[in-house]
């Protein structure tokens, strides 16, 4: 049994090995900085049935949570900018430095600032960061709280972690972030089947929750919060399961659903009955015979691709990750294939989101055309009316919004001028007997 006791060591020999130690610590850091950032990059953590690089260090690896964001971050920064591995390694920088600095780096800046850190504490890091990025100065006595970000709960997908920084800060290049890293609303246990909730709401959502009381006064006259959010969860999963895999209470017995044209539909019977059979639960198996447990981003994935005829029955759809789900792809198609057809997609979705823009905003400007078109105020301003009594006038045609504007000045006058509403008015022509006609009843 390997003992830990040092009480027979002398004291300069205790320094001397200590010293050792930390000096094969940070070499042995780099060196593992160095494996995660590989690893990350080849995406191993795929095939032993992990969705993403920190599920793969925090239970294959056994890492805790922050432990395992902390050596993401510094080995995706060490990979682009390889200083830093031999700069740990010395110990010029330290760990937390490096994930101080990533999110600053960018290639113009990385030496300058990787140099001036060295030997640095955190604080001091702090301090130079705050130098060379500032941000504002003071801060108001009375603020909104943003909305929390993901907590490391949602690093189920792969992706970079990163944490919040300024618009001016150079973020990496590489996979697509999953959100950042930081407090979210947090549960903690307190006692058996007990647990402590702390979530900072909006007034709209106060507002929600004491309607909610108001509404379950007769079933919960105490209005405790606990009990109408677990009525609110139950509701919400209700309708989220419905909408997920077609969950019901009481399912056809006989499948009535018009078959689709389109070879990706999946029929509701199928949705049901392939979610409950998986359990919902990634079905991607490694060589080594564990199973995916993400229970998040979960898709419908054909067993035989739809590009090679696959069906979607029973037998023929699966539970999958997204992550392992785009594995698979790859797997079939090739990396660069599927990496080339997201791309595709991509470009796709943004041209036709910039036609939508484009199609709003080209109507948004006819229609503000139109309404200048039909505007009636500058034409009974003509006539010598007050900018009050024609916006007055104008009020009561909006009852007609889609009227010529011909009616509309009929309308007008006739509010105006109860004389004149049996009169032809014709604003291209600015009929002068109208004109005449109002503008003597006008000073009457």
């Amino acid at each position: 049994m390997r003992t830990y006791s040092l009480c027979h060591l002398s004291d300069q020999t205790l320094l001397r090995d200590l010293t050792a130690l930390v000096a094969q610590d940070r070499s042995t850091t780099a060196n593992l900085l160095a494996h995660i950032a590989e690893v990350d990059t080849r995406r191993l953590y795929l095939p032993a049935a992990y969705p993403s690089m920190f599920a793969y260090c925090v239970h294959e690896l056994r890492l805790s949570e922050d432990a395992a964001c902390n050596r993401i971050k510094a080995g995706r920064a060490a990979r682009q900018f390889p200083a830093i591995f031999e700069a740990l390694a010395d110990g010029r920088l330290h760990l937390s430095g490096v994930v101080l600095l990533a999110p600053y780096l960018t290639p113009e800046n990385a030496r300058g600032l990787l140099t001036a850190a060295e030997h640095k504490t955190r604080a001091k890091i702090e301090e130079l960061i705050a130098q060379r990025f500032p941000r504002s100065e003071t801060m108001a006595l009375v603020q909104t709280l943003p909305a929390s970000p993901p907590t490391t709960d949602e690093l189920s997908v792969p992706g970079r972690i990163e944490a919040p920084v300024p618009e001016r800060a150079a973020a990496f290049t590489g996979q697509p972030a999953p959100g950042h890293v930081g407090p979210g609303s947090k549960v903690a246990p307190v006692a058996p089947d007990r647990f402590l909730l702390q979530v900072t709401i909006g007034g709209d959502t106060q507002e929600k929750l004491r309607y909610a009381q108001e509404l379950l006064g007769h079933r919960l006259p105490s209005g405790d919060v606990a009990r109408v959010l677990d009525r609110a969860l139950d509701a919400l999963i209700e309708r989220l399961e419905k909408t997920k895999f077609a969950a019901t209470t009481r399912p056809r017995r006989s499948p009535s659903e018009r078959p689709s044209t389109n070879p990706r539909h999946i029929p509701a019977h199928v949705k049901r009955t392939v979610w409950e059979r998986d359990g919902g639960q990634c079905t991607f198996v490694s060589e080594t015979g564990r199973r995916c447990a993400a229970r998040k981003f979960l898709e419908f994935d054909h067993l035989e691709e739809v590009a090679r005829g696959g069906g979607a029955s029973v037998a023929g759809i699966r539970l999958r990750c997204r992550a392992h789900n785009q594995y698979g792809a790859e797997c079939t198609f090739g990396a660069g294939f599927m990496s080339h057809k997201r791309q595709e997609a991509r470009r796709t979705k943004a041209e036709a989101r910039a036609a939508r823009v484009q199609a709003e905003t080209r109507a948004a400007a006819a229609a503000a055309e139109r309404a200048k078109e039909l505007d009636v105020v500058p034409w009974l301003r003509q006539l010598g009316y007050r900018a009050d009594e024609a916006r007055r006038a104008a009020a009561r045609c909006e009852a007609i919004p889609d009227a010529p504007l011909e009616k509309r000045l009929r309308l007008a006058l006739a509010f105006l001028c109860p004389g004149t509403a049996s009169r032809d008015f014709r604003p291209a022509e600015k009929s002068l007997s109208a004109q005449n006609a109002c503008s003597t009843a006008h000073l009457r």
